[in-house]
């Protein structure tokens, strides 16, 4: 039995896997043996052997059930004016989501993939399909208070533990986390910040667009909930507690968890990355199992790339979240695992290798 189990206000993650070294090493192989000159398809090339490692196949099978998880949840700091929209968005946007009329659903239908939305702490009533692991309304304003209790933040990490268990169970074969909150780029900053030792000037960034104004009051609040952040530093529980949301900690859960089960992760966001950050805490080597899906327009999305040491897919300009960004990626990562799974090697092809090979 775990510590876990035998306490159960503990969260403790199992070791993580490592991916499939002698899958990786076949896709290399394999690739320099396909029609085409070495290194000719660039990163393309890269993103396949990533794939089958992670698969454990070589050569791999593209992604059959991609799955979105869009965690939503609003935060009490939004009430300060550090959001250019009013907090009520969340609870609007989460309608959307079921309706299917947001980015992530046009983006997931281009892609191949199917949207799920968890509500963790939206301040307004949502469907019974969305509120199962709702744990409450909204979250403290963390420039002065917790975010989150103790049992609420167990209790958050431990949903999205069991979200990942019960989409990797259903078949997902990827995943993609999302996030929605109005107010969320303000602890994601927090958590930035603190993780990667950089000064919170340069990680506020202008979010869902926010005037000077709100910038200074931004950048003030995330000051001051750094100086409680600090004190749990060491704590990557009681430091979700302090300064995100119960939607941040179902984030971080979720990830680690993808990782414990062997799935691979298409990051999004400076949201999702920050949860990355506490994930890679909670579960060391987590990180293995992701792929960053592109590069946030935030300027704490590039130093959380750094600090987890992913190079992004794409580079789009993107700050929407929502999972927008993974699922602009995945018909690039579809085709690479299709190049290195379907293209003729030179001796099935008959074409003539390099000369002098």
């Amino acid at each position: 039995m775990s510590t876990e189990q035998n306490d159960p206000g503990r969260i403790e993650f199992p070791p993580v896997p490592a991916p499939d070294e002698q899958a990786s090493r076949h896709a290399v192989a394999r690739q320099a043996q396909l029609t085409k000159p070495a290194g000719s398809l660039g990163r393309l090339e890269e993103l396949g052997v990533w794939f089958a490692g992670r698969q454990g196949a070589c050569p791999p099978r593209p992604p059959a059930r991609p799955r979105v998880v869009v965690f939503a949840g609003d935060h009490g700091i939004a009430q300060h004016g550090v959001s250019a929209y009013p907090p009520e968005v969340t609870g609007q946007m989460v309608g959307n989501f079921l309706s299917g009329g947001a980015a992530v659903n046009v983006l997931a239908a281009h892609a191949g993939a199917t949207v799920r939305v968890v509500d963790m702490s939206v301040t307004v009533d949502t469907p019974p399909v969305v509120s199962a692991h709702k744990v409450r309304r909204g979250s403290g304003v963390i420039d002065r208070e917790d975010a989150l209790t103790d049992e609420e933040v167990r209790a958050a990490i431990r949903a999205g533990r069991t979200v990942a268990d019960e989409e990797v169970d259903s078949g997902a074969d990827l995943l993609i986390a999302g996030d929605m909150g109005i107010g969320n780029t303000t602890p994601a900053a927090v958590l930035i910040s603190l993780l990667t030792g950089t000064e919170p000037v340069a990680v506020v960034g202008r979010g869902t667009g926010i005037d000077d104004q709100a910038w200074m009051r931004k950048t003030a609040a995330i000051r001051d909930a750094l100086r409680r952040a600090r004190k749990v530093h060491d704590d990557p529980v009681a430091l979700l507690r302090t300064v995100t949301g119960a939607d941040i900690a179902a984030l971080a859960g979720f990830l680690a968890q993808a990782s414990v089960r062997k799935t691979p992760v298409l990051l999004d966001g400076v949201v999702v990355g920050a949860a990355a950050l506490v994930a890679e805490e909670l579960a060391p080597g987590a990180r293995q199992w992701w792929l960053a899906g592109h590069r946030p327009a935030e300027p704490g999305g590039p130093l959380v790339l750094q600090h987890l040491d992913l190079e992004p897919v794409l580079d789009l300009g993107l700050r929407l979240g929502e999972g927008s960004g993974a699922l602009t990626a995945l018909p690039v990562l579809t085709a690479a695992v299709k190049v290195l799974a379907e293209m003729a090697t030179f001796d099935e092809a008959g074409v003539a290798g390099e000369a002098g090979a």
